[in-house]
């Protein structure tokens, strides 16, 4: 009969072969036979628990193998390498994977709070990952503010001294504060990332689970009900046997009734009443033939029926063997594996959600320590701090004050004098001054136009605020000297250095080298380390002499032409009329127009080093070649054209080689 086996297959169905492919555990071998066998494997298996789950492992019991035939795979299991304990915590309490077992929705109320950690799990991956947009926004927003605002007040005419070095060190403090919101940032996604991962794959492991539990139930409950039918049959053979001996009981009262009471009537009576009853109970007889089957006939049934009811009792017996061999297998060692897998997921999509939200916590207090560091960085051992109160407090008003008053005083000392004169022949009205006010004062640098800082300025041989034609013709050559003597010196200490020219000098400091360069030019070292260490200097000097001269280097008379010819949309057209324009300004001009622009042009080539492309230039250029607009015209003029004054530098700087280089050069 098939049903007889249904128990003993149901395990090893191949429909049910992977029900143990999703579990890293392995089961020890359960003996069928005998209740003191069972009964020790039972004791082995609640002394000896399972090895923790790898979630490295994805393979668990072969499909090839059978429940019963696994006399090896203990060891197997046992061999299995627990987690390093210094990443992962191995310890697993027992006590609740009892109380688990003992519980008979134990199952379901895994599955329902690993539902609860799942939802917990994504909301916190959902959180980091908005926290993240928000601070990678933060952080790209306020860098970018930060660099824009160092960008343009370079190029504006801002105060100089202490208070440009405060305000670019606080730019350079946000700078700091935005890089420490963007890496915050990107942890926050990776942290996110990493929740979502855990999510998913507890997610698949708890389904997988819950689909083993389900198969290893109805495979039970389908060896439960063939046992019962197993059970039915048997008893139904049993009364059918028992039917029979009544019906043979009856036939031999018969015979014994008939030879004592021959006459009689009550005895037949009683005799076909019990022959009755057999024959209706009989299966597949008729009972109007009960009464006339011989006395074989009622033996030869007997015995087939007997030989029924031993395979009934045998099949029974082995069914419920199996059905008891399998109870014992699920409810003593496949449920409490079950069970602790799904308390492991739970465990881990728990301890992974705690391990990131402390890991969130220690990453937010580190970046708001970051940042009270870079406002309020510890003192070195040298005493020294450069937070951002220190650098605003370093601010000197006053100092930079008087360094500008004598800078300007300076500057327009080498100019013509558009304002009255304080002295002059006495035939012109001019009186001597009132010695005994000054005689016991010295004189101060701004006492007279010829002193500068307690040295007599050759006006001779100045170099700033002197015409470019007059300063080429004196000098006889082609190329300014200071321009060429700052040049070279850019190109060979400032070539790669990180925003040359779009960052200032100190004020100081240039103005020194601006005295020096016109006390005596050829006598200056810029290769001496006090120049060559910070070459923002040399470079502002350099601009400082173009805006000083008393025309701009593009010249008021062609101003117009160039700022017409930039307003042309046509890239190639106004190239043209650019083209046309440079080659109409007079030769000192030109010539040097064409050496300060070679020398932007080899400062472009390293603009992946410097950041200064042609656009960037022009911006810095723009402004100091056109300088102030043409006396006839008007201050909102100047304000207006400045746009088309860099879109001019830029087109020119483009289309250098076109314009400036021929091709026998």
């Amino acid at each position: 009969m098939a049903e007889d086996t249904q128990s003993s297959s149901a395990w090893n169905n191949p429909e049910h072969s992977d029900l143990a492919s999703t579990s890293s555990y392995r089961r020890p071998s359960l003996t069928s036979h005998g209740s003191a066998e069972s009964t020790g494997h039972i004791h082995h298996l609640r002394s000896a628990s399972p090895q923790p789950r790898l979630s490295s492992e994805s393979g668990g019991i072969s499909s090839g193998h059978k429940w019963r035939d696994t006399s090896t795979i203990l060891s197997d299991s046992q061999e299995v390498t627990p987690p390093n304990p210094e990443l992962v915590d191995t310890a697993f309490d027992e006590n609740v994977l009892r109380a688990l077992c003992d519980m008979d929705c134990g199952v379901p109320l895994l599955l329902d709070r690993i539902k609860q950690s799942m939802v917990s799990c994504k909301e916190a991956s959902v959180f980091f990952k908005k926290r993240a947009i928000i601070e990678e926004e933060y952080g790209k927003t306020l860098q970018k503010l930060a660099r824009t605002t160092s960008e343009v007040y370079s190029m504006n005419d801002g105060k100089a001294g202490s208070f440009v070095t405060a305000w670019q060190n606080s730019m350079k403090i946000h700078e700091v504060l935005s890089e420490n919101r963007i890496r915050f940032s990107q942890h926050l996604n990776e942290m996110s990332e990493e929740l979502a991962n855990i999510a998913k794959e507890v997610d698949k492991n708890r389904k997988s689970t819950k689909d083993l539990v389900t198969r290893y139930e109805r495979a039970l409950q389908e060896s439960e009900s063939n046992t019962e039918k197993c059970k039915n049959r048997l008893d139904i053979t049993t009364e059918e046997l028992e039917r029979l001996l009544l019906q043979k009981e009856g036939e031999s009262f018969k015979d014994n009734t008939v030879q004592a009471r021959a006459g009689t009537t009550g005895g037949k009576r009683v005799i076909g009443k019990a022959v009755a009853k057999g024959g209706l109970l009989l299966k597949g007889k008729n009972p109007g033939n009960a009464s006339s089957l011989s006395y074989l006939d009622i033996q030869r049934q007997e015995d087939d029926i007997r030989t029924r009811m031993s395979a009934a009792s045998d099949a029974f017996r082995k069914a419920v063997i199996d059905t008891q061999a399998m109870r014992q297998e699920y409810f003593n060692f496949q449920l409490p594996r079950l069970l602790r897998a799904l308390k492991e997921c739970s465990d881990e999509i728990d301890l992974g959600t705690q391990y990131h939200l402390t890991r969130y916590a220690f990453l937010y207090e580190g970046i708001l320590l970051n940042d009270g560091l870079a406002l309020v960085p510890p003192k070195d051992e040298g005493g020294h701090s450069v937070g951002l109160k220190h650098t605003m407090e370093a601010i000197d008003n006053r100092g930079d004050f008087r360094t500008y008053m004598q800078n300007y005083a300076y500057a327009h000392s080498v100019s013509p004098n558009r304002g009255p004169r304080r002295e002059g022949p006495s035939d012109e009205g001019f009186l001597p001054p009132l010695s005994s006010h000054n005689s016991d004062k010295p004189p101060t640098p701004l006492s007279s136009g010829n002193h500068v800082n307690g040295y007599s300025a050759d006006k001779s041989r100045l170099t700033f605020g002197i015409d470019l034609s007059e300063q080429m013709a004196r000098d006889d050559t082609e190329v300014p000297p200071i321009m060429k003597k700052c040049c070279e010196a850019i190109e060979k200490y400032g070539l790669t250095l990180q925003g040359i020219y779009r960052l200032s000098g100190t004020t100081s400091k240039v103005a020194k080298l601006k005295q020096l360069l016109d006390r005596d030019r050829e006598a200056v070292n810029l290769d001496a380390q006090e120049w060559s260490s910070d070459i923002n200097n040399v470079t502002s000097v350099l601009k400082l002499w173009l805006r000083e001269l008393p025309e701009p280097l593009m010249t008021f008379n062609l101003q117009h032409g160039f700022i017409e010819a930039a307003k042309i949309e046509n890239d190639r057209l106004r190239h043209i009329r650019l083209h046309e324009r440079v080659n109409d300004l007079p030769d000192p001009n030109y010539a040097t127009l064409k050496y300060l622009l070679g020398h932007l042009h080899r400062i472009n080539q390293h603009a992946s080093e410097n950041s200064m492309t042609n656009q960037n230039l022009a911006i810095v250029f723009g402004p100091t070649l056109f300088g102030q607009s043409a006396p006839t015209a008007g201050p909102s003029s100047s304000i207006a054209d400045a746009p088309y004054q860099n879109q001019a530098i830029e087109t020119i700087l483009n289309h250098y080689t076109d314009i400036f280089v021929d091709d026998s050069e």
